[in-house]
């Protein structure tokens, strides 16, 4: 029962996801996340221009609350707009844009749109884009066409964790045009990155020296006792001046005839 639980609040989850990001189209809208509060459940709306989702005098979030409590009996929801801090590393973001674009400029100036954009991605910090334009593109023939730059994972864990996917579609006239993003976002750590630690060698003394070391103690006859170390015994001796020895002159015995 708990397992059916659980699956049934995914579901619910991606089904406002997919709501909400057809409700807000063209405000670069990026992700949604749900989360559950004692008050009840608060939808954070991640975009790009918080102005165009909030609407005049919050129009928009008065509709969309109204909407998403009818459609998916949701008790108390709460809508929470949250900036994106850079929006050409978010891939969802990138795709809305270049959809845009298509949409307005058509299919005659698609390679001066993918050119711009994997420039302005990298500028961003990224580590490497990947952009697929697929479709009737220029010509009646369907066809697709992949613009990369920089480093992209393929294959492994990294490319279902760390890369940023995103998938839109463009309707031209010739026909719906798909098309697909990933970004290498920066300072990740892959795999293949391997580092070596600098290893700190203590050199330890032998136990026979350490006692060599060691604090002399003497006794003075009042009961006191005075401490000294080799070390500074051997300082005193440097200090002491050598007396140098003179050799004592014999007297000159004088021969008298």
């Amino acid at each position: 029962m708990m397992e059916r639980e659980f699956i049934t609040q995914r579901i619910k989850e991606y089904q406002i996801q997919e709501f909400v990001d057809k409700t807000l189209g063209n405000v670069g809208h990026s992700h949604t996340v749900m989360k559950k509060t004692p008050l009840g459940e608060k939808i954070i709306v991640y975009a790009s221009r918080p102005g165009l989702v909030v609407g005049r005098r919050g129009a928009n979030i008065k509709d969309l609350t109204r909407v998403l409590k009818k459609k998916f009996d949701l008790e108390n929801p709460q809508i929470e707009i949250s900036e994106v801090s850079d929006i050409y590393l978010d891939a969802n973001i990138v795709a809305e844009k270049i959809v845009s674009s298509l949409e307005r400029f058509g299919t005659t100036r698609f390679k001066g749109v993918g050119h711009k954009m994997m420039e302005k991605v990298m500028e961003s910090g990224a580590r490497g884009i990947e952009i697929i334009i697929s479709g009737k593109v220029p010509g009646a023939r369907a066809r697709s066409w992949r613009f990369y730059m920089g480093y992209v994972k393929k294959c492994g864990d990294a490319a279902r964790t760390v890369l940023r996917n995103s998938t839109r579609a463009a309707q031209l006239k010739p026909g719906t045009v798909g098309v697909r993003v990933s970004i290498m976002p920066p300072n990740i750590r892959l795999p293949d990155d391997v580092r070596i630690r600098e290893e700190v060698i203590v050199k330890e003394e032998h136990p026979l020296v350490q006692q060599t070391q060691e604090v002399k103690s003497v006794v003075v006859a009042e009961g006191a006792t005075v401490t000294e170390t080799p070390k500074e015994e051997a300082s005193k001796a440097e200090k002491k001046p050598r007396r140098s020895r003179k050799k004592k002159e014999e007297p000159e015995v004088k021969n008298e005839a």
